[in-house]
């Protein structure tokens, strides 16, 4: 049995397609499909708003004056205590909100 030059190319081209079908049918059965997708999630982030200085209170420098201190002289002190300690709770809460509002 001699096989001619034209049956020795059909079967070689015959082959080839099979090959490339197979090689074609492979690839495109492995190749994932790549898909973006957006996720919101939230991602902590450090707080850098500085903190206020506490300021000194009247009552703690009365405590530290050598002698008696009398009822006047405590209730100014007392009282002026009392707005110092107001102003450095609102400078408190702004620190504290500008830490909390969203980014």
């Amino acid at each position: 049995m001699s096989s001619t030059p034209l049956t020795r190319a059909l079967v070689v081209l015959a082959l080839t397609f099979a090959a490339g079908a197979l090689a074609g049918w492979w690839l495109s059965r492995s190749a994932a499909r790549v898909e973006l997708q957006t996720v919101k999630v939230p991602v902590p982030v450090e707080c850098r708003e500085p903190v206020p200085a506490r300021p000194a209170m009247p009552l703690e420098a009365l405590r530290a004056r050598p002698g008696p201190v009398d009822l006047d002289q405590f209730t100014q002190a007392a009282i002026a205590e009392l707005a110092r300690r107001e102003g450095y709770e609102i400078k408190l809460l702004a620190a504290l909100t500008a830490c909390r509002k969203p980014v």
